[in-house]
């Protein structure tokens, strides 16, 4: 992934609309490990139009606590197991993940929200490494990744860092041409789906802090084909300071819309300029429930696309990348404003 800091005043008007356990987010993405069994429905807390995995990671940790007495730790960490998270389908077969995914969303009316997150050269060989081993294996994934949504209401969030990456330097410049190919080819094949949104990742202000350096590559990767960019992806900047960005970006791109990951920046981000700011940070919390009732006419929805306690790369004690971190998760509940 990448670097991420910043500050920035809390979400007033949101707040006082959304129900329980959170406040705002942090940092960063990852690859998510095979998916583990699934089953059953959960009812989506604060009348959330998205989907809540009943067999989450958190869920299963839940049910894991109460049955070891642990009622306590139960409770706070439901306030991860019944938000709606994204889901991150891993592997060269995204179809088996994704028909979960949709067919439990269907059954309860609710949008499947989606991270494609297997550009090649991904994550600049860093803590996320990885992707589709060439243009024509990126092709095929996409193309199955869009068929197994089908008809079903869903977003995705498109290749986290991939057009920051490129922006600050990180992406070798031979790749340039292809990812850009590649990115807008996968816009226009998500966008065959009649019910399927998808929003270009963006960055954070704290990362790529002009927003017109962004301006020239989302269009060349397709962003006006697409519903708009995703910010804060996997980071911790708080609503306002991402808001205001956003607007500027979204003014030069000619009022495009975007969503907002409010997953871990319930205590913004990690003050001072440390290293790795972005990795594993201590003491963050939750963010903003997912909801599409933003208040702000061009925030189409603020939306866990980082879940929560999923480590963010093998720093400050954590495990790889993607890989569910329990103590971390139940830390960022606690911290997170009932």
């Amino acid at each position: 992934m990448s670097r991420r800091t910043v500050t920035a005043a809390a979400l007033a008007l949101v707040s006082a609309l959304l129900l329980a356990g959170c406040g705002e987010d942090e940092p960063r993405k990852g690859p998510v490990g095979p998916p583990s069994p699934r089953g059953g429905s959960a009812t989506p807390a604060s009348g959330s139009p998205f989907w809540v995995d009943p067999e989450s990671d958190a869920a299963q940790q839940v049910r894991r606590y109460e049955a070891q007495g642990r009622t306590e730790d139960a409770r706070i960490l439901k306030r991860i197991a019944d938000r709606p998270v994204a889901d991150w389908p891993a592997g060269d077969d995204p179809v088996p993940e994704i028909t979960r995914v949709v067919r439990g969303a269907a059954a309860e009316d609710r949008t499947a929200v989606f991270v494609a997150y297997n550009i090649p050269h991904r994550d600049c060989g860093m803590y996320s490494a990885g992707g589709a081993r060439d243009a024509q294996a990126y092709r095929t994934w996409i193309d199955s990744f869009a068929g197994a949504i089908g008809e079903a209401s869903a977003i995705v969030v498109l290749e986290p860092d991939a057009v920051p990456h490129i922006v600050d330097g990180c992406t070798p410049p031979q790749y340039h041409d292809e990812r850009y190919e590649l990115l807008a080819g996968a816009v226009e094949r998500l966008k065959r789906q009649p019910r399927t949104r998808v929003y270009l990742d963006a960055g954070n202000p704290a990362w790529i802090d002009d927003p017109g350096k962004l301006v020239e590559p989302l269009r060349r990767a397709g962003v006006t084909r697409a519903d708009g960019f995703a910010l804060n992806v996997s980071n911790f900047q708080r609503n306002e300071t991402v808001r205001d960005f956003g607007a500027s970006l979204s003014g030069l791109l000619g009022g495009t819309h975007f969503t907002v990951d409010t997953s871990r920046n319930g205590a913004g981000p990690l003050p001072g300029d440390r290293e790795e700011a972005w990795c594993n940070p201590p003491g963050r919390s939750l963010g903003v429930p997912p909801t599409d009732r933003t208040g702000d006419a061009l925030v189409d929805a603020y939306l866990w696309i980082k879940r929560p306690g999923d480590s963010d790369g093998q720093c400050r004690g954590g495990p790889a990348a993607g890989t569910w971190w329990p103590d971390y998760a139940l830390g960022l509940a606690r911290r997170a404003k009932a």
